[in-house]
């Protein structure tokens, strides 16, 4: 299984695409696929048979999963950045390239 820099929880910058320039939280690192469905990005229409959840059923938007290349995580600063990896009092953690501060 790949290791991504990229986590559930985590703010990216989309840098690519349809929706490049906006930010959002990451709701779900889709591994097997490569992909990450961010929080107002790239947002699709789906149609819906009624259901306990929609009783009227309709057309909802929900995000749609985009290519986790397409995203970039976001610092203190809230600035787009690349990751490093360092080992802090035994355990490995992520370091923002640009600023140098360990990601929380």
């Amino acid at each position: 299984m790949k290791k991504f820099n990229i986590k559930k929880g985590d703010t990216v910058y989309v840098n690519a695409g349809n929706d490049k320039g906006k930010t959002g939280k990451v709701l779900e690192v889709l591994r097997d696929k490569e992909r990450v469905i961010v929080e107002g990005v790239n947002m699709v229409s789906k149609h819906t048979k009624p259901n306990s959840k929609a009783p009227q059923g309709g057309i909802i938007k929900q995000e749609a999963a985009i290519h986790i290349s397409n995203v970039n995580l976001v610092d203190a600063a809230g600035k787009p950045t690349r990751i490093a990896h360092k080992e802090v009092d035994g355990k490995k953690v992520r370091i923002a390239k640009t600023t140098g501060d360990q990601i929380k």
